[in-house]
C-alpha cells in the first residue's frame, strides 16, 4: 500500500481558497476513482471534487466550514499503486462545477503539513516583512472577496494588515489572528453549540455554512457599502395579461408558456436602450463605472439551498418564447444545483420577484457590483377610474432599487416609468 495525497486543486481561474461544505467520505472508507469525496465552495460556486484513485480513506484535512487554501493537502488516501506523491494542484483533480454568488483572485499556497497538525493562526501585523517588499500605501490589498466582505464587517483596514499568503495575500487566518489579540474580542466558536435547554424552551445553534454564508457576506456587503434608495410604481397589467392570455393559448407544443417575467425582460432592456447608466457594474475602489452595451439580466432564483441569480446572457438578442425557455432552463439548473459558475456569473442587471408571494411592496437589495434592481410584486385585481367609470384593473407594483451614488432619483423614476409604460400599453414592446 502506498500513500496518495490529494491537494485542493484551483477550482476556478485564480481561485485562491474555498470552504469545505460538504463530506462524502469518512475515514476508513474504501473509494473508487471518480467517486465524489467533498463539496467546496469558493466566492461563486460550489464544486464536486472526485477522487483520481482507488483506495481507503486515512486522513480528512479540514472539517465542514472550514477554508483552506489551493495547494493544502486535502484527502490522503492508501492506495495500492506504486506512485503515492500527488499531482500539482492544476494537474491532480479535474472538478464539475455545481453551483452559485463575484469576481476570482488569483492565487496559491504552499502545501499543509504532510501529518495532520492542529490549525493555528497566523498572526498578523502591521510591521513590513523581512523577506517581501512591503506594500505601498495606494496598493490595493490581496484579498480575495470573502475575505474583504468580512474584514469590513470586523471594521479591519486591510491596508494595514501584512497577508500570511502568497505574495502577501490577506487571509481568514490573518482576520482570525486579528480577532484573537483583540482585547475584547470574544472567543469564536470553532464547532457548532450543542442544543442548550432552558426550562421548557431548547434553542439550536446551527453554524452558517456554505451558500448560506456566502449569501450572508454579499448581502452584508452590499447594504452596508451603497447606499440603496426604492422607487415604487403601481402598472395597470390588464392589457399585458390578456395579451398573455392569447399567446399562451396560441403557443405550439415546444413553446413554454409565458409568465409574465418575459414580458417585463423585453420591457427592461428596451428602457436600458434610453437610459443606458442602468445597465451597469460600478467598481467602487478604483471610481469606474463600467457601461455594458449588450443587456446581462439576473434572474434571482429560489433554491433550497438558498438564493441564486442565474444569468440570461444578451436578454436583448431574445424573444419573448427564447426568454421564457432560457429562464426555465436556467432555474431547474439552479435548484437542482447543476448550474455552472459561467451561468452565474457577468450579470448587469437583476430582476428579483416573489411570484404570487410578492406583496405589496418591497425593497430588493442590489446585486452588487450592479447599480439597479428590478423587484416584481403580486398582481391583483383592484378597482380603477378609467375616465369617469370605476371599473376592475389588474394591478401589479415594481419596487425597484437603485445605488445612490451613482443613480440620481429622477434618472431612477423615468426609467422605470419607460418600463411602465411598455407594460401598459404592451404593442410598445414589438415597435
Amino acid at each position: 500500500m502506498s500513500e496518495y495525497i490529494i491537494k485542493l486543486p484551483d477550482v476556478g481561474e485564480g481561485v485562491a481558497e474555498a470552504e469545505i461544505v460538504e463530506w462524502h467520505v469518512n475515514v476508513g472508507d474504501a473509494i473508487s476513482e471518480d467517486d465524489v469525496l467533498a463539496d467546496v465552495m469558493t466566492d461563486k460556486a460550489t464544486v464536486e471534487l472526485p477522487s483520481p484513485v482507488n483506495g481507503i480513506v486515512r486522513w480528512l484535512g479540514a472539517d465542514v466550514g472550514d477554508v483552506i487554501a489551493v495547494g493544502a493537502d486535502l484527502v490522503k488516501i492508501d492506495t495500492d499503486g506504486d506512485d503515492g506523491t500527488a499531482a500539482a494542484p492544476d494537474e491532480q483533480v479535474e472538478v464539475s462545477r455545481d453551483q452559485t454568488p463575484d469576481e476570482p483572485v488569483e492565487g496559491s499556497t504552499e502545501p499543509a503539513p504532510a501529518e495532520p497538525t492542529p490549525a493555528e493562526p497566523v498572526a498578523a501585523s502591521t510591521e513590513p516583512s523581512t523577506d517581501e517588499p512591503p506594500r505601498t500605501s495606494d496598493a490595493k490589498p490581496l484579498a480575495a472577496p470573502a475575505v474583504r466582505a468580512r474584514a469590513q464587517t470586523l471594521g479591519v483596514d486591510l491596508g494595514t494588515v501584512r497577508g500570511s499568503g502568497p505574495d502577501g495575500r490577506i487571509v481568514h487566518g490573518d482576520l482570525d489572528a486579528i480577532i484573537a489579540a483583540a482585547p475584547t474580542a470574544t472567543p469564536r466558536a470553532t464547532v457548532p453549540a450543542p442544543k442548550a435547554t432552558v426550562g421548557d424552551e431548547s434553542i439550536d445553534s446551527v453554524k452558517i455554512t456554505g451558500l448560506r454564508r456566502n449569501i450572508a457576506l454579499r448581502m452584508q456587503a452590499a447594504t452596508r457599502r451603497i447606499p440603496h434608495f426604492t422607487y415604487v410604481e403601481e402598472i395597470d397589467v390588464t392589457e399585458l395579461e390578456r395579451l398573455r392570455a392569447e399567446l399562451n393559448d396560441a403557443r405550439s407544443d415546444t413553446q413554454p408558456k409565458l409568465s409574465v417575467l418575459p414580458f417585463l425582460m423585453r420591457a427592461v432592456v428596451r428602457a436600458i436602450a434610453d437610459h443606458p447608466e442602468m445597465n451597469a457594474r460600478f467598481d467602487d475602489e478604483e471610481g469606474v463605472v463600467h457601461r455594458h452595451r449588450a443587456v446581462h439580466l439576473g434572474i434571482a432564483v429560489q433554491t433550497p439551498r438558498g438564493l441564486m441569480v442565474p444569468v440570461v446572457a444578451h436578454a436583448g438578442d431574445r424573444d419573448l418564447w427564447d426568454s421564457a425557455t432560457e429562464v426555465a432552463r436556467l432555474s431547474a439548473a439552479a435548484r437542482s444545483a447543476k448550474i455552472t459558475l459561467s451561468e452565474l456569473t457577468g450579470s448587469t442587471i437583476t430582476i428579483t420577484s416573489l411570484g404570487a408571494l410578492g406583496g405589496i411592496v418591497s425593497t430588493p437589495v442590489i446585486n452588487a457590483p450592479e447599480v439597479a434592481i428590478i423587484g416584481v410584486n403580486k398582481i391583483v385585481e383592484r378597482p380603477v377610474y378609467v375616465g369617469r367609470e370605476l371599473v376592475p384593473r389588474q394591478v401589479m407594483n415594481l419596487s425597484s432599487s437603485f445605488d445612490h451614488r451613482i443613480i440620481d432619483g429622477a434618472d431612477a423614476a423615468a426609467f422605470v416609468q419607460t418600463i411602465r409604460r411598455s407594460l401598459e400599453t404592451p404593442a410598445l414592446l414589438f415597435v
